[in-house]
């Protein structure tokens, strides 16, 4: 899986202590639902919103759920 991530994303990753294995496995696995041209999806407590483009996935952001 090969993965882009905005310097926005970066940053929440870092302040949130995400890895980037757990974005992985929340693409990979979690529940998804499309917000207006964006994928969100959520597993265990993490969201990670992205867009897939070609054969790569671009992280947006990324959050710890409430």
């Amino acid at each position: 899986m090969k993965l882009l991530i905005s310097e926005h994303a970066l940053d929440m990753v870092r302040e949130r202590g995400i890895s980037i294995n757990e974005i992985k496995e929340t693409i990979q696995k979690g529940a998804k639902f499309m917000q207006d041209e964006k994928i969100v999806s959520d597993y265990r407590h993490i969201r990670v919103i992205f867009k897939k483009i070609n054969e790569r996935f671009f992280v947006i952001s990324v959050m710890i759920r409430k």
